[in-house]
């Protein structure tokens, strides 16, 4: 996503498995690379992780 991906659209680069498609590609956003996972982001399911990212896509955007 050139322009940058809004907080709460789902990124293309996701596959139907929520994986990364660019993993480890120079590709990848630095925000993504530099994004490292904890317990405390993870949770115990998926549905903690999402919630908790959303949280953070709310947190950090950019006032206009």
């Amino acid at each position: 996503m050139p322009q940058g991906k809004p907080a709460g659209v789902r990124c293309v680069q996701l596959d139907a498995g929520n994986r990364c498609r660019i993993f480890g590609s120079p590709e990848r956003p630095l925000v993504c690379s530099s994004l490292a996972a904890e317990p405390q982001m993870c949770g115990s399911d998926s549905e903690h992780a999402m919630s908790f990212l959303h949280s953070l896509e709310i947190a950090t955007e950019p006032l206009v």
